[in-house]
Order: structure tokens, then sequence, then C-alpha cells
């Protein structure tokens, strides 16, 4: 399924996202007629809103417009440009500016409505897709927004983002066919999702880009920037402080704000985030009424750090929103184009050393649960035999897949007491020993060669060093060595992007709809390409098939069993060590905004957008705007 225009954005920096539950089961959108025009586009069939609709049923239309509010961003910025890969950029605080072709809505699934453009048109067969513009659509310049900006967006992204450039090589060619027609066609027909994939093309300005700075000098689309640059969305940057702040204006003579999808969004006149490098820092600028939201990652701050006065008077509230939109696999991370970590028996006995009940009840105040699908969270996650379905899909690669797979459903090995942890570490030894290791003077060694097993644990957030401290002793106890060691995050990029690291933490979010962002994260071509979310190095002609079977199911039923079966591969290879989930997102905020009386089913929080400030409510926490 594509992936929402704001975990686009991020997707640069290895985007995460929190697991959802949904048990939806709709069925798949039928074909529209050929050369008929749309205002909407959904996978899973008709879409909810009429063409004549008014807003959407989420937001509310009479929302006040003012205030401020203040956000926290983790660690630094050095580029405005988003199409520039392997920089530390401002993406997260600034995706507000930019505008895609559409939007998604928060209350349906995998569903977009126009945005910048206002119809769309595709034939029966997927083979292509024509978006035409919104005659209104202006750049902040007061330019219109044309066919031509559309073409050079994604040519400029294909060329200098090596995401983008997987996320969009399906599209063979792009052209202008009418006055504000631009037409997107494809390799081959079938692929129901490149339609909705192409709509969500964050669109850039020509003339800009290809003009010239205060200095004179002719901007360059593939270098990185601190210009602020012109774009076309409800706000504008309106001030900053290199790596530290930036602040957000509202565009009050903004071209969308009377377009349906915009109604009751983007509220606050102003949006400001303040840059931290340490997640304890920004918890107690939170703390002490610098910041007015954040989300809270941490079990153990949730647990134990909003025990102050604010909260006790109810100034700050607490509060969990379900994720109900997808489903995810994090997971410790093995980099398989290292020898050491070829044999999936090495890989397995890693898991037999971590001791997640242990860990869950230490450092997590027993609050997660762990992870067993790299769907989790969501129907499409396999569990027990396959069935009948899913077996005939497994018969066509029975010859190139783990024999497990028809044989055992996968679990994760169980610790939490002394008798479990003894069991898991000598079944650990028994795979390391038939893998070729052995234990000399209590070091783990290559029978073959005597060369040591060493590795290295690499993270980029201090805060996660507990977890990889933890998890070392256990590892150490197989006859590992074993250094932790944790980077900056330009380095830490840097690294992954270059293949350079034996271990590191990673987690892949997973819609609803699963599709081509499958080749992204487990195909063979993907392997080898810097910057790609294959960080596990997987080269798989039995996945490779998988994944194809997943991007052409027939029907939602199909499409089920596809990935199910796509998941006891993945699984049964045992190339990642799962770690936990957590059903909700945890939020804390100064109780000084309003919201909708109801929340978009798929919108999480949804703030922001949907959100805005109540001056009586802040009143009565100390503040006027």
């Amino acid at each position: 399924m594509p992936i929402s225009r704001r975990q686009l954005l991020r997707s640069g920096a290895y985007a995460a996202s929190l697991p959802l539950l949904n048990s939806v089961r709709p069925a798949f959108a039928a074909p529209a007629p050929a050369d008929a025009w749309t205002h909407g586009l959904s996978l899973f069939g008709e879409v909810k809103y009429p063409s004549n609709f008014s807003h959407f049923d989420y937001v509310n239309p009479s929302a006040p417009k003012g205030g401020v509010v203040r956000l926290t961003s983790i660690g630094t910025y050095d580029n405005f440009n988003i199409v520039v890969a392997g920089v530390k950029g401002a993406i997260g605080s600034i995706n507000q500016i930019y505008e895609a072709l559409t939007v998604s809505a928060l209350d349906e699934v995998s569903t977009q409505y126009g945005l910048l453009a206002e119809a769309i048109s595709y034939p029966a067969d997927f083979s292509s897709v024509t978006y035409r513009l919104r005659h209104e659509a202006k750049w902040h310049d007061g330019k219109p927004v044309t066919p031509e900006d559309v073409i050079f967006s994604l040519n400029a992204f294909k060329k200098y983002h090596p995401f983008y450039s997987a996320y969009y090589r399906h599209v063979t060619t792009v052209e202008k066919v009418g006055e504000r027609d631009v037409k997107f066609t494809f390799d081959a027909p079938g692929n129901r999702e490149l339609p909705q994939i192409v709509g969500q093309l964050v669109v850039l300005p020509k003339h800009y880009w290809e003009g010239t700075d205060a200095s004179g000098k002719v901007r360059d689309i593939g270098a990185t920037t601190l210009e602020p640059p012109l774009a076309s969305g409800p706000y504008k940057i309106k001030s900053f402080v290199p790596g530290r702040s930036i602040v957000l204006e509202r565009v009050k003579d903004y071209w969308g704000r009377e377009i349906a999808v915009n109604v009751g969004r983007d509220n606050f006149d102003e949006l400001r985030y303040e840059y931290f490098r340490d997640t304890t820092v920004a918890l107690e600028a939170f703390k002490g009424d610098q910041i007015d939201w954040r989300s809270e990652n941490s079990a153990k701050n949730w647990a134990t750090a909003y025990d102050f006065p604010a909260v006790k008077e109810k100034r700050v509230v607490l509060e969990e929103f379900a994720n109900r939109t997808m489903g995810i696999m994090q997971a410790f991370v093995f980099n398989i184009r290292r020898d050491k970590f070829k044999d999936p028996r090495v890989r397995r006995a890693m898991n037999y050393a971590f001791d997640f009940e242990e860990m869950n009840r230490q450092i997590f105040f027993g609050q997660y649960t762990r992870i067993a699908s790299y769907f989790e969270g969501t129907e499409l996650a396999s569990s027990g035999l396959p069935s009948e379905r899913e077996l005939k899909i497994l018969e066509t690669v029975r010859d190139q897949v783990p024999p497990e797979v028809f044989t055992a459903a996968y679990t994760n090995p169980v610790g939490g007491s002394s008798e479990n942890v003894r069991s898991n570490l000598r079944e650990g030894l028994r795979l390391l020993k038939s893998a070729g290791y052995e234990i000399k003077e209590r070091k783990l060694v290559d029978s073959r060669t005597g060369a040591p097993f060493e590795l290295e644990l690499l993270a980029y957030d201090p805060n996660f060093e507990r977890v990889l401290l933890f998890f070392k002793p256990s590892l150490e106890r197989m006859g590992m060595t074993v250094t932790v060691r944790t980077v900056d995050a330009t380095q830490y990029e840097n690294r992954l992007r270059s293949w350079d690291f034996d271990v590191v933490v990673n987690s892949w979010p997973e819609s609803l709809s699963p599709g081509n962002e499958q080749r992204e994260f487990w195909g063979s071509q993907a392997a080898d390409m810097p910057g790609s979310r294959n960080l596990i190095g997987i080269k798989d002609a039995a996945i490779d098939k998988l994944i194809e079977r997943v991007i052409f199911a027939t029907d939602r039923e199909d499409l089920v069993a596809a990935t199910k079966a796509l998941d006891r591969v993945l699984l049964w290879h045992n190339f990642v060590v799962p770690q936990w989930t957590y059903g909700k997102t945890r939020t804390a905020r100064w109780d000084r905004f309003g919201r909708p009386a109801e929340m978009p089913k798929y919108g999480m929080s949804a703030f922001p957008d949907i959100w805005w400030f109540d001056a009586e409510k802040a009143g009565k926490t100390g503040r006027r705007s």
C-alpha cells in the first residue's frame, strides 16, 4: 500500500511507526471505467465521500484559527531540501509546507482524495493514471502549480533520492497531456497501487529550483540548502535557528483553505519546533511548560516521569490513542551481507539469547507484548499452520523456503525464568555448534578458522543503550564478544547507507494493504541500493516471487493469504530478533487545545492537524496565546 505523505517525507531517515490494529475486510476497488474521472481513489471499494462533499466528518469545520503550538524534534538538521537523501534534514518539522497530488482520509482505509489535483482518471488495467490539477492551486509566490512542476518533481526525486527512486521506479514516463493534466505511464498493467502511489508525489516548484537565490547563485535541486524553500502548503517557514528551531506560520491567503479536504484543518497561526539532542532534556522542557505536546515512546517515562504538579492539577492531560491503521516489525536486525550472519542458525541462536520477558519486566514495566509477525497487529499476521489458500501459494516455492514453513507455527523463545533462560542458552549453543562454532577458553570461535565471534550493537539514541546493554550479557554468555556503540544521528545514517554495521534496531511499518513497498523492504533489487530499507540485505528468489504475489493479488482474500505466506517465509529465515509492540500512542499535552468530538478512526491523535487553540482552556494553564 502507498505510504502516507507524512511517512514518505520522513522515510529518508528510515521512518518507523507504531503498530495499529484493524479487522476491516472490505472488497477491492473495482476498476474505473476507461477515461472516467473521479475525485478520490480507494483500494478497497467505493470512496466514502461524494464529489460535492464539504468537509471530512472527523474535523470541526468551525474550528477557530489562531494561537501557537510548541512541539519537539529530536536531533538536529542542516538541510531544507527534501529531495536530498543521506543528510539530517528538517523534513519532519516542515512537512506542513508541502503538498501532494492527493491527501489521505483518516476515517477510511487506503483512500485518497484530490489535493493539488481535482480529478483522477485511470484505465481498467491500471497501466497509467492521469491527474488534473486544480486551476486555483498556487505557490506561495502566486504562480500556478503546473504539470511541468509535477514532471520536474518526479524526475528530481527519482534522480537524487534512493528511496523515491525505488518507490517510483515503475513509472516509465510522465508527460503533460492537457493544460492542467499530467499522465503517468507504468511499466506493466495490473499493479492496482500505482495510481495511488504517484498521487502521493510531493510537488515542488520548477521555476523556483531552476531560478537563482538572493546571492544570484543558481539553485541546485541535488544539493543541501538552508534557504527556506518555496512551497504551496498551508504553512511557510517564518524563522529558524539552524539545527535548533523552526517556526512555521500559517499562510493567510493559502490557496486551498476552502477546498473540502482542508476545511477544519491547519488551525494554528504558528507551529514552533524546538530541536533537542537528548530526549530527557526534551521531557524536562515539556514539564517546564516550554513545550505543549509530546508523544512518549518510553515505557519507563510513561510509568514514572509524569508525576508532577501540573498533572495532578489537571493542567497537563495524559492520553493514549489507539493505533488501528498499521502493523509493524521492530527488531534487532542482522546485516546478512556479513559472513557471520549468513547462517540462519546463528541468527536463531541470538533470538534464544534474548530474554524479552525479563526485559519487559525490568525496563518496560510490563507494558509490551512480543512481536511474532512482520505484520503484527493486523489481520495479515500469520499464525498456526498455513491455511489451504496459503498452502497453494507456498507450494510454488516449496523447494526454496525453510521446511518449517509447512510444518510448524513460528514462535519466539520464551524466557522470564532461570529455568527457561538455561534451556534457551543450551539450545542457542547447540545451534551455534551445528553452524560450525565452538567454545574455547570461554569464547565463541569459528571451529574452521579459530576466529572469535565478534559483533557490534549500533544505535544513535542514548536512551536505547539500556536495551542493548541488557541484551549484551546474554550474548556474552554464549561466548560472543559484544560491543555497544552509540553514534550521532548523521554518522548512524551514513553507516546504514553504506551497510557498515553488524546489528541495529529498525522497524518497518505495514499498512492494511501491503504492496509495492515490500520490494523496498525485502526485495533483492533493494539489497544493494544505498538508502533502501532492505537493511537486512535479503536476496532471495522465493521471497521476490511472494512479494510479487502480494502486489498482484486479485482480491482481499487473496491479498491476506499471500501476505501471510510471505510473513511465514520471512519469519522462518530468522532474519531478525523480533522485539516488542504497544497498541496505543501515548501522549501528554498542556490542556490548552480543542479537538473534534469524534476523532478519526485511523488518525491516531491527528495532532496538530485537526486540533485548535482553545483560549479559555489556555487561560487556566497560565497561557493566553
